[in-house]
């Protein structure tokens, strides 16, 4: 398998470096998904387009288990540094997550499987929209998952580019591996005034203080110290002048957990800061967003993953992964069947690291064969369960 994707590594990079040149973001992955459709259709694929309002859907075999590799598209909003001869066409776009060697990895272990008898079925997922959402809230996954996308599924399988990592690597565990998120957006209401008479109003920045000291200490002494949680600020507005005691301030922030119960905690902890400026003479609203799922990794799936890279890298070349509360949209697609995502090594040796969404972000393409591999190879393994 490793000489295959290995006789293909050009087509991989030409693909790569296509889809770096012309990044799309959120849903508007027209060409992109074009590009993919078109592909996967010369292969023998049968293909529905326009899942999940741009999304991919390929599959290929017959009767049998199903095994869905997925594969993120969309770019993001940010404007590239790199000065590569591959650099980003489209100002204030770029690939700096990975996702445009997803999409090649992923065609690249279509390429292969579909010269394969299969004993069995295997189903691609080309999904757009992984770093953010829709107007309703709804990201790539969540939309295709609503379609259908992965009705019938057996097992699903996922990469994520890491760049910390040596290429020619890859790192999988199983059970919670990545954070599930919520968002939360917040007005603290007071009575506004002068500021040289703070007696006749009831400030909101010192309703916000406590709000700001009540929300840090949830996760030191409200959640079991062995429970990974985050409770972030990243946003407070209020107030246009020096002397003048606004009538509310703004907040939003961020809410990370590895399970739903723990999930479940964090909202009524939160609420319960934010009754505390009720008693001290305010008022608030308080809205949550849920945003994704927390990653849990398949037992089965993840120790299936690991012996493929065992077996087709060494076994030096398989580690486990760092865990982070960082979110993908990925777990949607594990609501209806078990499933697993390992990260592939992408470092750049002898550069500096820079680390996915920074606009030097670029990882060395050598990779490329190996993510492919490892996609198939693990395909094929679940087929002959």
């Amino acid at each position: 398998m490793i000489k295959q994707a290995h006789a293909i590594s050009e087509e991989l990079i030409e693909w790569r470096r296509d889809f770096h040149q012309h990044p799309e973001t959120g849903f508007d992955v027209h060409r992109t998904a074009g590009i993919v459709a078109d592909e996967l259709e010369k292969m023998g694929y049968k293909v529905k387009r326009g899942v999940g309002k741009t999304g991919v859907v390929a599959e290929i075999g017959e009767g049998g288990k199903v095994v869905a590799i997925r594969a993120d598209m969309d770019a993001l909003p940010i404007f590239e540094q790199t000065e590569s001869e591959y650099a980003s066409k489209i100002e204030g776009k770029m690939h700096a997550c990975g996702h445009d060697a997803h999409t090649s990895m992923a065609l690249g272990a279509a390429r292969i499987l579909a010269k394969e008898k299969l004993n069995g079925r295997v189903r691609f997922l080309f999904q757009p929209c992984e770093e953010t959402a829709d107007e309703e809230g709804k990201s790539g996954a969540q939309r295709m998952f609503a379609e259908g996308a992965v009705d019938g599924v057996d097992y699903v399988i996922a990469q994520h580019v890491d760049p910390t990592s040596p290429a020619g690597t890859i790192r999988i565990n199983e059970g919670p591996s990545g954070g599930g998120v919520d968002s939360f957006t917040a007005i603290i209401k007071g009575r506004g005034g002068h500021g040289a008479y703070p007696q006749a109003s009831i400030d909101p920045f010192v309703l916000l203080a406590h709000v700001i000291m009540g929300l840090n200490a949830i996760t030191s002494r409200r959640l079991d110290p062995f429970e990974p949680a985050v409770v972030s600020i990243g946003a407070i507005n209020g107030g246009f002048t020096e002397n003048v005691i606004p009538d509310q301030v703004e907040m939003k922030g961020t809410l990370r957990f590895t399970s739903l119960e723990t999930q479940k905690i964090i909202r009524e902890e939160v609420t319960r800061v934010f009754d505390a400026v009720k008693a001290l003479g305010g008022d608030y609203e308080l809205n949550f967003l849920f945003g994704g799922l927390p990653l849990v990794n398949d037992k089965h799936v993840a120790e299936t993953i690991a012996k493929v890279g065992k077996d087709l890298l060494g076994e030096d070349k398989v580690k486990p992964m760092h865990k982070t509360l960082g979110a993908e949209d990925f777990p949607e697609f594990l609501k209806n069947a078990p499933g697993a995502m390992f990260t592939l090594g992408t470092k750049i040796e002898g550069r500096e690291v820079y680390e996915l969404h920074h606009p030097k972000f670029d990882l060395d393409e050598r990779a490329l064969p190996v993510g492919t591999a490892v996609l198939a190879e693990t395909a094929l393994r679940f087929l002959r369960l």
